[in-house]
């Protein structure tokens, strides 16, 4: 039987605890805990400041160099460094999420799932199997032309033509420039039916095109006829591309649209980074080889898109396997084979990945996993939040969301990608979850509705990295802090 000394020594122990506990816990002064809870601390764990997660109206770019050769800053188009949206204050995040649906949905397509066209078979939705949403957050600007005029074009890794809005519309969406007027330009020249980038303009690159006019005419209709998707359609043609005063390509391949349409208008138009051979990689390749990286950085920073080998400032770049596949040649693959959540991989054998495979894109902004690698993380996140934060329900797609009004900061998980060749990439802090508002901040992961189903590694567990595209070698490299 225990003494009375001892007991009350372990009464005033307790007493003090509970009372330290509340004041370094409250709601009010940080970090807190729900539901009397304690907090797992057998995981690896960032602390979050809650005011991090919220839209900002200050600008912080990059003190990155960017007068490299080949250099062009990447901006994101609904944060404060976005010359392009300033009227807008935060990020339609419910607009965001909808057409994010549409990309995937469009990208499963593309890559042959059955469940994807059954979805979309007999409906509105149908989407040509040749296209995909070009919805992308980023962008860079260049000048095309003589005299040169400012375009801020989208960067897209799965697209392969670039266009942009030309005069004389027939219908064209607002954007923040002048629309280009080729008949302006002294270098601008027509493609012709007969020449051979109209017929590669199909066979490579897997777009429409209409020869019936003399000018090689092409129609990338993204979403068919769904209110708000994106589209153009145009003519093919040469043009002046001028990247940085040093680096100018007289004969740049593009599409110049006459009909066009865009969910959130104000971008110029797109820049193709496929593997195809007219994208802006390949068709620039003489000058920089087929070698390219970015930084796509926060809402509230800028980044870097660098063509060649000039641009990656991380000393730490270590590169994984990026081979060509067959079936959809213009995608760039990535061996995810595991995750870790809180320093530890979550019990998914690598087949589960490895059997539809992955690709990178910088038009998807939520990374979409296999149901049962996405149904293990969510559990494991779950095991390693408990406590920290209230549980709100879902938001869209999003089925984990905490509600965190009465928080300054919380604690979540680590999160890091696995890849072939012994690599771990970790996912910066402000990328796993999704901030819709105070009442929804999310885990900024989803699963595919059917095991075949490609993942996707989205833009959201890109930012900050530096990540690195050597084509002709067949690997993908990662950095961390790439736009620093």
């Amino acid at each position: 039987m225990a003494s009375p000394i001892n007991g009350s020594i372990s009464f005033l122990v307790y007493a003090f605890l509970v009372s330290f506990s509340l004041t370094i816990c409250s709601p009010n002064k940080g970090f807190a805990l729900g539901g009397g809870e304690t907090l797992n601390t057998n995981y690896d764990y960032h602390m979050v400041k809650i005011s991090s997660l919220m839209p900002s109206s200050v600008c912080s770019p990059s003190t990155k160099d960017q007068s490299k050769r080949g250099s062009l800053k990447v901006v994101h188009r609904h944060g404060p460094c976005s010359h392009i949206n300033q009227d807008q204050a935060s990020a339609p995040t419910t607009q965001i999420l909808s057409h994010d649906q549409s990309r995937v949905a469009s990208i499963h397509q593309r890559l042959g799932s059955k469940k994807a066209q059954n979805r979309t078979r007999g409906s509105r939705a149908t989407l040509p199997a040749n296209t995909i949403h070009d919805f992308g957050k980023f962008y860079v600007t260049v000048e095309l032309g003589t005299p040169k005029k400012d375009l801020s074009l989208i960067i897209d890794t799965a697209s392969s033509l670039s266009w942009t809005q030309c005069e004389p519309c027939i219908k064209c969406y607002n954007q923040k420039e002048t629309i280009f007027n080729p008949s302006a330009s002294e270098s601008y020249r027509n493609i012709t039916c007969d020449a051979p980038q109209c017929s590669q303009l199909t066979s490579a690159a897997g777009v429409s095109t209409d020869c019936s006019t003399a000018t090689c005419a092409y129609d990338i209709q993204d979403g068919g006829d769904i209110e708000g998707d994106s589209s153009s359609v145009g003519f093919l043609g040469y043009e002046k591309l001028t990247i940085t005063p040093s680096d100018v390509f007289p004969n740049f391949i593009f599409g110049c649209g006459r009909n066009n349409q865009n969910p959130f208008n104000a971008a110029a138009g797109l820049l193709g980074l496929s593997r195809d051979p007219l994208s802006a990689v390949s068709q620039t390749a003489s000058k920089y080889g087929n070698y390219f990286s970015y930084c796509l950085p926060t809402p509230t920073s800028t980044g870097t898109l660098t063509f060649g080998k000039r641009g990656t400032t991380s000393k730490n770049i270590k590169f994984t396997p990026s081979p060509v596949n067959p079936k959809a040649p213009s995608f760039y693959f990535v061996d995810l084979i595991g995750i870790k959540v809180g320093g530890r991989r979550l019990p998914v054998s690598e087949s589960v990945f490895k059997t539809p495979g992955t690709i990178i894109d910088t038009g998807t902004v939520i990374t979409r996993l296999p149901s049962a690698a996405y149904a293990a993380l969510r559990t494991s996140f779950l095991e390693a939040t408990k406590g920290s934060g209230y549980r709100n329900g879902g938001f869209s797609f999003l089925d984990t969301c905490y509600d965190y009004n009465m928080f300054d900061a919380v604690k979540i998980p680590t999160i890091s990608f696995l890849f072939s060749g012994n690599i771990e990439v970790p996912i910066s802090e402000v990328g796993i979850l999704y901030f819709h508002n105070l009442a929804k901040a999310c885990l900024a992961f989803a699963g595919n509705s059917d095991a075949s189903d490609v993942s996707i590694l989205g833009t959201l567990h890109q930012e900050t990295l530096d990540v690195v595209y050597d084509i002709a070698g067949e690997k993908i490299g990662f950095g961390t802090g790439g736009c620093s």
